[in-house]
C-alpha cells in the first residue's frame, strides 16, 4: 500500500487509534494507555468470505480461497505479530459443540494480566478454571447449545484472564443471567450490560459471545479512562 500525507492530530480527551497496523511501531505503542485485537480464525474468516463473495456478490470458491492465501504472508508477517502486544484479544472461532455446525461462534476474550487500570472479567470465582453450561430454563439457547468457560491461562508466553462463551441466546433479556454471573465487568450498575446489549439487538453479533464481549471490552476501556482522567486531574 501507499502511505497518506502526514496529518496533525489535535489533543482530545480520547483518541482511537485502529487499523490494521496500530501496535506494530514501537513509537505508537508506548503511547497507547490500552490496546485490543479483534482475531478472526482462519476457519471463521472463510465461512464468512465464502458467505459474502459467494452468496451475495457470485464469486468463486477458488477465486476466494485464491484472494486469501494472496494476502496471508503479509498478515503473518506484518498484523498477526501484534497480538503479542494487545492488552485484550477477542479471538473468534468456530464452535466446539458441533463440528458440523458452520454458523454459530465460540469467542474468547483474552485479558492480559498486570496491565495498568485494567481489572479481567471472571466468571464466579477469580482464579478458579469454570466451565458452566447454564440450564435451558434459565437461558434459552438453539441448537448445539452453550457453554461458558473461565479460568487462568498462558498466552503467547504470558498469564492471561480468559473469558469465553460458545453458542447463542433465544432471548437477549435473559442475558442477565450470565451477568449475574459475570465479576469485573465494569458496569455501574446491575443489568447495565444486558441493557446495552438490548439497545444494539438488531446489530450482528448481538445474540452471541462477539457482541457479549465487545461490549465487556467497552465497558472496561470505559473504566480505564475514567481512572486515568482522575489521576491526571488529581496531579493538574
Amino acid at each position: 500500500g501507499t502511505l497518506d500525507t502526514p496529518e496533525t492530530v489535535e489533543p482530545t480527551p480520547i483518541i482511537i487509534f485502529e487499523g490494521l497496523h496500530p501496535m506494530h511501531d514501537e513509537r505508537v505503542r508506548d503511547l497507547l494507555d490500552f490496546t485490543l485485537y479483534l482475531d478472526i480464525s482462519d476457519d471463521v474468516k472463510l465461512n464468512w468470505k465464502v458467505q459474502r463473495d459467494m452468496e451475495e456478490r457470485g464469486h468463486s470458491l477458488e477465486s476466494i480461497l485464491a484472494s486469501i492465501e494472496a494476502r496471508k504472508p503479509d498478515f503473518d508477517a506484518y498484523i498477526a505479530p501484534q497480538k503479542e502486544n494487545a492488552d485484550l484479544i477477542i479471538e473468534v472461532l468456530p464452535t466446539d459443540l458441533d463440528p458440523e455446525d458452520k454458523k454459530t461462534l465460540r469467542v474468547r476474550a483474552i485479558q492480559k494480566l498486570g496491565v495498568s487500570d485494567f481489572n479481567p472479567s471472571y466468571i464466579f470465582d477469580e482464579g478458579s478454571s469454570i466451565e458452566w453450561s447454564p440450564p435451558a430454563d434459565k437461558l434459552a439457547s438453539p441448537a448445539p447449545g452453550m457453554k461458558l468457560k473461565s479460568g487462568p491461562e498462558e498466552f503467547m508466553g504470558k498469564p492471561v484472564q480468559v473469558v469465553e462463551m460458545d453458542g447463542t441466546f433465544d432471548n437477549l433479556q435473559e442475558l442477565v443471567y450470565i451477568e449475574s454471573a459475570l465479576k469485573n465487568t465494569n458496569t455501574k450498575f446491575y443489568g447495565e450490560l444486558t441493557q446495552a446489549m438490548l439497545k444494539l439487538a438488531d446489530a450482528p453479533g448481538s445474540n452471541n459471545g462477539t457482541g457479549l464481549l465487545q461490549t465487556l471490552a467497552a465497558f472496561a476501556i470505559r473504566s480505564i479512562y475514567e481512572k486515568k482522567s482522575a489521576s491526571a486531574k488529581a496531579k493538574a
